[in-house]
């Protein structure tokens, strides 16, 4: 097994913008990341996501913590999740639903192979 380290995630580089695939409305979204795939099919990374609204595209298993901002996590079969720097969530695998950003936020995940 080996370690996986993501130093400073609060402060980490991440990619150029790239707009969500799934935009539902305007401000369309962008997203920004910095992700390490590892030889087991498991992918950590920080994730960054401006204002905006979209459907939720990741199908596998993810934990994730938020770092800064705020959102809404609507899932199709449930509750509104309002969502804020310092929360947790882990996603079950093909959990679907929308996102609403409201304040841009960044959080640090990992996502598991089907």
């Amino acid at each position: 097994m080996s370690i996986t380290l993501l130093p400073q995630c609060g402060d980490l580089p991440l990619s150029a913008p790239s707009p969500v695939a799934m935009p539902l409305g305007l401000p369309h979204a962008a997203t920004r990341v910095h992700a390490v795939e590892r030889p087991d099919g498991v992918e950590t990374g920080v994730w960054e996501c401006s204002p905006g609204r979209w459907r939720r595209q990741i199908m596998q298993a993810e934990f994730c913590h938020f770092i800064q901002g705020r959102c809404r996590f609507i899932p199709d079969d449930g509750e509104a999740i309002d969502i804020r720097a310092g929360d947790a969530l882990f996603f079950p695998a093909n959990s679907t639903g929308v996102w609403e950003v409201t304040e841009t936020v960044r959080k640090s995940y990992v996502l598991w192979p089907d």
